[in-house]
């Protein structure tokens, strides 16, 4: 038998507490290391902010203009800081106008110029849909190609702010239904800067759709690797438009939403796993050009699908993405596709807007409702 005595005893935990110090030590260090060197949390707005200044730092042709954008840096500021870098005549305010902006931009962008223009708000792009329809979308097409369009109309759109009419409106199926016209709405940080880029980089006109209600979400962000990593896409000729993204794996069902409304979904998957059941999340990323493949790779594997969409639900871009689905995945369908989209009303009132909105429990009565009897 080995007898310790009492001094050894005391070394031996003396041993093993300098140890763990030493240990709590190297694993404080190792996460102090990891906490300097992780990516700072970065709003879209900045995101989006920081796209527009490295475009047009990178390539002069590019200018941005709108009402309020210049010395306000736009109702939401998303402008900020752009006049004052890069002077006024590559950042400025223009009248009240919006038919006056988009044709202006239409001109500058057929005599070799990229404008970034801001409607300010969704509703207020409406007395431009002629322009915008009849000319920015149709131009390429008229001159049978001898003019390009290389022009970006930015959309703040859709809910969840507290806003009144003409200030909430989801008015991305107008855009989406019109040949000629591309349609993105990022709905993270990272495809803030992304797609902005991209859209600017387009030689075909752009809806880019911006979710009001996502503009001050966070995120651990490089900006300065998005730079990079589109410098190197540029010169590799690829991009990452007209593909979606599987935002969170699952196998009972696939939720497919874009923009606003792919938090929403998140959050439900989030609940939805507590309960048991796995949901697949798909955010669209650009409407036009649309994504068959994966979405439809998804709803193959789990056999069930939500659409999700803060428009109203009837001719809608849910609309379509049921169409598309049904008719590619038809024999893979274990239920009806569902749909969980805004009401057939004009936006309500600020207070009553949640009623009106995609919510967590609609979107799980609609899983619910995908007749998982045996």
């Amino acid at each position: 038998m080995t007898i310790t005595t009492s001094s050894e005893a005391n070394g031996n935990v003396s041993a093993a507490t300098a140890r763990a110090a030493a240990s709590a030590a190297a694993a404080a260090e190792t996460a102090s290391r990891r906490e300097s060197t992780a990516p700072p949390s970065v709003t879209m707005a900045k995101a989006l902010n920081t796209a527009m200044a490295d475009a047009m730092r990178d390539d002069a042709s590019v200018l941005v203009f709108g009402e309020d954008v210049g010395r306000l840096g736009g109702v939401f500021r998303i402008t900020d800081g752009l006049m004052d870098t890069f002077g006024e005549q590559r950042c400025f305010d223009t009248p009240l106008a919006e038919s006056g902006i988009v044709g202006m931009a239409v001109g500058m962008a057929m005599n070799g110029m990229r404008p970034v223009i801001e409607m300010q708000f969704d509703a207020f792009a409406y007395p431009a849909f002629e322009q915008i329809v009849s000319h920015v979308a149709k131009m390429h097409n008229r001159t049978r190609g001898a003019l390009k369009l290389p022009m970006v109309i930015r959309v703040p759109y859709a809910g969840g702010i507290g806003g009144v009419e003409h200030h909430c409106d989801s008015s991305e199926s107008y855009y989406a239904h019109t040949a000629g016209l591309k349609v993105f709405t990022p709905a993270t940080v990272a495809d803030g800067y992304r797609m902005l880029r991209e859209a600017i980089d387009s030689d075909d006109p752009v809806m880019f759709m911006e979710p009001k209600k996502l503009y001050w979400s966070k995120d651990q962000v490089d900006l300065e690797a998005l730079a990079a990593e589109h410098a190197a896409h540029r010169a590799a000729g690829t991009s990452s438009e007209g593909r979606a993204a599987v935002a969170r794996s699952g196998t009972d069902a696939t939720l497919i939403a874009y923009g606003p409304s792919v938090p929403t979904a998140l959050a439900a998957a989030a609940v939805a796993a507590e309960e048991g059941r796995s949901l697949e999340v798909i955010d669209v990323r650009t409407i036009v050009p649309f994504d068959d493949e994966t979405v439809s790779a998804s709803v193959r594997k789990t056999g069930r699908a939500v659409v999700i969409a803060e428009a109203h639900g009837f001719a809608s871009v849910a609309s379509e993405i049921v169409a598309r689905v049904q008719e590619r995945c038809f024999h893979h369908l274990a239920a009806p596709i569902r749909r969980v989209t805004g009401f057939d009303v004009p936006y309500p009132a600020p207070k009553l807007e949640h009623y009106y909105l995609p919510s967590v429990d609609r979107i799980l009565d609609a899983v619910d409702d995908l007749q998982w009897e045996n």
